[in-house]
């Protein structure tokens, strides 16, 4: 393992023996055996307060008043905070639009208005619910084609244009235009949205928050209190899954949280139960499409020009930047010599929508991956075939519609590979042969591709510092900005400091993110915790490491090249020293036996104005090819088979690394398939638990789910040579719901009727009105359907 030239530090080879490996999580005994601290299983300090919303029951109004008298008067009741009550600013959020608690507006179904801080959980939410407020009701906004027509939105449009788009969409031996719809979703982190606030001496507050981002908190915190940043202190050990929803929302429920705790000066934790965390919190944006396209003959693209609308919700939130990736996302693996994108983010009275898992790169992709589907039909072509030849290539076809040079493209390896080991011409024969004798079982095959940029789009996030400790018993911990939801961040980080020390992994022992350690991180987001963080980790060893051996070579009289460590042994020509035995020697001698480290992405550039640059450093690509049936007569479909050849570079864990590709894959066919967020006329979420909401369980994985890692490491110099691995996986689940649309258009054709088509017709099942999610209910329609 090579580190970069860095000034003062010698890039000296070290024996791997724990990256490349699959050493278990590094909390996972805590984990099976129940031990594995989360917020809710700190021990309550003494005299503990509980906190809860008061929720809004009108989507869009004006706040005239609330009775409180009855609630107040509840056993257990200490008090009831409201917007006037607020020690610091009354809005916080990105663009400074979200209100910590409404003074006039209320802007959806569930927004909290007040909060009732009492001596158990169950006396708040029960005198919660005694809160009756008086709203006036206003006309509110709940769609995304409302939210057009008003042109309300929470942030300007964004236009991006690629070439002469007219000029090729007259060029084109065919036009086509097309529709395409995602649903929202829910994130349905295991462990809900939760905060214990601690009031301390002299205007401090520590908090103790299940957040992607510690350093938000605290700055949002810091701002609702009216408290320098110093004054407050964020603590994350783990969450019980993240998935986005908690890089920026878990900030409001710590600012409650802090506020109630700073109100009543005594410690107070807000813990929100799954139907309140449903309705308050915000989900994965809906997206619609609308496009023009042409085309020629193979199916190769030549222009688009498309309209992207997003339901944003009542704030921006990160709105912005997700709308953002979705425009760069577009492309997903393919050449667009022309396009031009026009983004709306739309204001909706909802919940404003948020982060999650792929960050409004799914979007992007769904629209254009719903184009290839398209084309490939109206021409009767296989989709592969279409999908093929549009891909990236040499110059001039490398180059991205908003600039970059596509520089490490495996695609055009990758997929073919996928498609001999999987055999997808022998199934697909098979599968049109089934489906000409099967009247109401259908079945369909896709192979879709991705490539997915990796780094923060916004450049100042693409930071990351650490900080080693040596003892001198030769144990090691590490801090790092980065948090833990699961995903193995910790794992990673602590091999990587392990191989870089010479050690072995059971030295090393990770802290929980601290806001006093390492201040000023940026979100675990991006997919980019382990490319950041696990860098500015291994710099902070390289120092320390670099110190022991300049130690050694003055204290043995050897020379510096001469000297390694691995194994917990210091090597030298003709002898070996314990590690143990040089960490003791070199503190007597007063040699620092800690080091911070930082690390900040190279090469990425953008300029929001243009949206061209270089936002990404470099890409991770995969493709799945996947199987499936569809029961004609109920719209039930099943996930058949699913096999999937994904690049992670050269992996530091790959247990861990497949996991990541399982689970992404599992959630984003969730996404296509199963989840449905529905809203009430009045903009009450419908779809508000469990029972009304459906996530893939293990029932919904194939029993033939086949994940090979490419055998390429990392083109760009990343640390141990590999990928990102958290969100790319999440849009393998496009093969499941276009092989969905494939067997929906063999029913098409089946149950075609009436008058013989006219010569050079478009078949009946040229194009299938099928948008995500794909639901029994909409699989059913789009077979009926007559469009």
């Amino acid at each position: 393992m090579n580190a970069p030239d860095r000034p003062g530090v010698l890039a000296l080879p070290v024996d791997a023996r724990s990256c490349g490996t699959s050493p278990a999580h590094e909390a996972a005994h805590l984990h099976v055996s129940g031990r594995a601290l989360y917020v809710d299983d700190v021990a309550e300090p003494q005299g503990t307060l509980f906190v809860a919303p008061v929720l809004s029951k009108v989507a869009h109004g004006r706040l005239r008043g609330m009775a409180t008298a009855d609630a107040q008067a509840l056993p257990g009741v200490v008090r009831i905070i409201v917007a006037a009550d607020l020690p610091g600013t009354n809005l916080l959020g990105s663009a400074q639009d979200e209100p910590v608690l409404p003074a006039e507006i209320v802007e959806y179904v569930g927004q909290p208005i007040a909060l009732v801080v009492a001596r158990s959980a169950k006396a708040a939410r029960v005198a919660a619910r005694a809160v009756v407020a008086d709203i006036e009701p206003l006309v509110p906004i709940l769609s995304i084609d409302a939210a057009l027509e008003a042109e309300a939105y929470v942030l300007p449009p964004v236009h991006l244009v690629e070439g002469d788009v007219q000029s090729a969409l007259a060029a084109s031996a065919y036009v086509l235009k097309g529709e395409f719809a995602v649903g929202g979703q829910e994130q349905f982190y295991l462990e809900g949205q939760i905060a214990l606030a601690l009031p301390g001496e002299d205007r401090t507050m520590k908090v103790l928050s299940s957040t992607q981002h510690p350093g938000e908190v605290q700055h949002w915190v810091a701002h609702a209190l009216h408290v320098p940043t110093h004054s407050v202190q964020v603590e994350c050990r783990r969450m019980g899954g993240g998935f986005g929803g908690k890089e920026t929302q878990a900030g409001q429920i710590a600012v409650w949280a802090a506020v109630a705790a700073w109100l009543t000066q005594a410690p107070c934790k807000m813990r929100l139960d799954r139907d309140d965390d449903f309705l308050i919190t915000g989900k994965r944006h809906d997206f619609i499409g609308r496009w023009t396209v042409g085309f020629d003959d193979d199916g190769k693209v030549r222009g688009i020009d498309m309209l992207q609308a997003a339901r944003c919700g009542f704030s921006a939130d990160l709105s912005g930047p997700i709308a953002d990736r979705a425009i760069f996302h577009t492309d997903n693996a393919y050449f667009l010599p022309a396009i031009a994108i026009h983004s709306y983010r739309c204001k909706t009275h909802t919940q404003s929508n948020t982060a999650f898992r792929g960050f409004g790169g799914p979007q992007g992709v769904a629209m254009i991956e719903a184009i290839m589907d398209d084309i490939a039909r109206h021409l009767d072509l296989d989709p592969l075939a279409v999908r093929t030849a549009n891909l990236y290539g040499d110059a001039p076809r490398n180059r991205t519609h908003y600039g970059m040079e596509v520089e490490d493209n495996i695609l055009p390896d990758l997929l073919p590979r996928l498609a001999a080991d999987c055999r997808y011409a022998e199934r697909r024969a098979a599968i049109a042969a089934w489906n000409a004798t099967h009247p109401v079982i259908k079945r369909g095959i896709a192979i879709t591709p991705v490539k997915f940029g990796i780094s923060f789009t916004a450049t100042m996030f693409n930071q990351a510092g650490a900080l080693v400790n040596v003892y001198t018993d030769g144990s090691v911990t590490v801090n790092h900005g980065g948090t833990e939801m699961g995903q193995g961040l910790h794992t990673k980080v602590c091999q990587i400091v392990a191989d870089t020390l010479g050690v072995s992994l059971d030295k090393v022992r990770i802290t929980a993110t601290d806001t006093g350690r390492v201040p000023n991180a940026s979100a675990t987001a991006a997919s980019s915790g382990t490319d950041l963080n696990g860098r500015a980790a291994e710099f902070a060893a390289i120092e320390i490491r670099e110190r022991l051996r300049r130690y050694v070579a003055q204290a043995h009289g050897v020379a510096l090249e001469d000297i390694r460590l691995s194994g917990n042994d210091v090597l030298l020509p003709g002898k070996t020293l314990p590690f143990v035995q040089v960490v003791q020697q070199a503190y007597a001698a007063r040699v620092s036996l800690w080091s911070d480290g930082f690390y900040a992405t190279p090469k990425i550039h953008y300029d929001r104005v243009t949206m061209r640059g270089r936002p990404f450093y470099y890409f991770a690509y995969g493709a799945a090819a996947c199987e499936v049936a569809i029961d004609t007569l109920t719209g039930e479909t099943r996930l058949l088979r699913a096999d999937i050849l994904h690049d992670v570079g050269r992996s530091i864990n790959p247990a861990i690394d497949i996991g990541q590709i399982e689970g992404g894959f599992v959630q984003g066919v969730g996404w296509l398939t199963s989840e449905e967020l529905v809203w009430k006329a009045d903009g009450l979420l419908a779809t508000h638990a469990p029972s009304t909401y459906k996530i893939p369980t293990a029932a919904d994985v194939p029993e033939q789910l086949a994940v090979t890692l490419w055998h390429e490491a990392n083109r760009e110099d990343n640390v141990f040579g590999s990928k990102a691995v958290g969100e790319p996986p999440f849009m393998l689940g496009f093969a499941a719901f276009f092989a969905i649309r494939d067997a929906v258009a063999a029913a098409r054709a089946g149950t075609a009727s009436g008058p013989a088509a006219p010569p050079n017709a478009t078949p009946r099942n040229a194009r299938v009105p099928l948008s995500a999610p794909a639901t029994p209910e909409a699989v059913l329609r789009a077979i009926s359907s007559d469009a």
